[in-house]
Formats: C-alpha cells, structure tokens, sequence
C-alpha cells in the first residue's frame, strides 16, 4: 500500500519505521524536507508526499493541521487517518467546540473520508503493542467502510487488535479517551509502557 506520513515527529517517524517493515511503501510529508535527517526515512513535501499515496496519515501537531491538509493540495480519491488529538497546550483538556471532534474538524478541511485512528496510545506502543503475548486495542472511528477497513488493516499490521468504535462523531471519544493515556502515563506516573486492552468474556 502507498502511504504518506504527514508530521516526521516521534509518532509519524514511528509509524512510517514500522509500516515500512510490514511492506507498505512509506514516505513522509515535511515543510522542508532540506531541515530534516536523512536518517529519518524517505521525505518529500507535503504536497509531493501526498501525490505518491493512495493513504493519508495526518501525524502532526494540532495547530499544524490546517497548513498541513492545504499544503496537501487536492486529496481526491485519497483517504485521511487521523493520528492527531486537539490538545490544549497544558494538557488540562481539548481545544474543540461543544459538540465538535477534532476527527470532524479533520474531515471538513480535507474533504475526503477520514478515520481516527492511532490517536490513544503513545508512540512507544505504534513500535511494540504486544503485552505478555496480547495485542493493544486500537480503537477507530469513521464514516466510510472501505476507508475503515484500510486503517483496520494497517492496525493489524503494526500488531494491534483494531476495535471500530463506530461513526466518525466517535472522535469525539476517542480523543478525551487519548487524553486519559497521556494523564496516567505522563501525569500520574506510570510512564509510556501502558496500553489499553477490550477484553471479551
């Protein structure tokens, strides 16, 4: 599958490292990519990056995401997988309107059939997501059933147990639920090697 990563920090550099290694063909989509390592992957512009993919992966920074989906240009019969979380900048909660997902906020700018997805973990659970031989849940939204089958897939690939989690106005769950990862990692001191897991009876 051809992919572009838009965003080469720690969570775009990781998902590109490991969907290269289930043989995808990756690139990742920078401002310039002159500034950037080489080390880091094979790196375009945002907008050359996107013209080489069929899958969009939107891994940057919230207050990034409007230059980022114009820089792409035209996205027509492409699909978006939002990785992103609308952030305030303390952390203390979502920078969204009441009744409004950034996952929403995603799909009015980009016009195209877009599912959350990689958005409630960290990125040190995209590299290893297997705990004591059980796969993390990855927890996804959407509105469009091919878009979500291809994000479940690459979930599956990367060793995640995709979980669809409903509609696109899901996000608006999804990304609180994120914020509950960074708040017990980071806040409450549990550190990064923590995962979410739907268990069955």
């Amino acid at each position: 599958m051809r992919i572009s990563i838009l965003g080469a920090g720690n969570v775009g550099s990781t998902l590109a490292a490991g969907l290269t290694k289930c043989g995808h063909d990756v690139v990742l989509g920078v401002r310039d990519p002159k500034k950037r390592p080489a080390a880091e992957g094979k790196l375009l512009s945002v907008k050359d990056a996107v013209q080489a993919a069929d899958v969009i992966v939107l891994a940057v920074p919230w207050n990034s995401v409007p230059d980022a989906i114009k820089s792409a240009g035209d996205l027509t019969g492409k699909i978006v997988l939002d990785a992103t979380n609308p952030l305030l900048p303390d952390l203390s909660g979502l920078d969204t309107p009441p009744g409004k997902s950034g996952g929403e906020r995603v799909a009015e700018l980009a016009r195209v059939p877009v599912v959350k997805i990689f958005n409630t973990t960290g990125f040190q659970n995209m590299a290893n997501p297997v705990y004591n031989g059980q796969a993390a849940t990855m927890f996804y939204c959407g509105d469009d059933a091919n878009a979500k089958s291809i994000a479940a897939t690459l979930a599956t690939d990367l060793g995640f147990e995709p979980i669809d989690a409903g509609p696109l106005k899901q996000a608006s769950v999804l990304e609180p639920f994120a914020l509950l990862w960074i708040s017990l990692a980071h806040q409450q001191g549990l550190g990064a090697n923590i995962a979410f897991k739907l268990m069955r009876r």
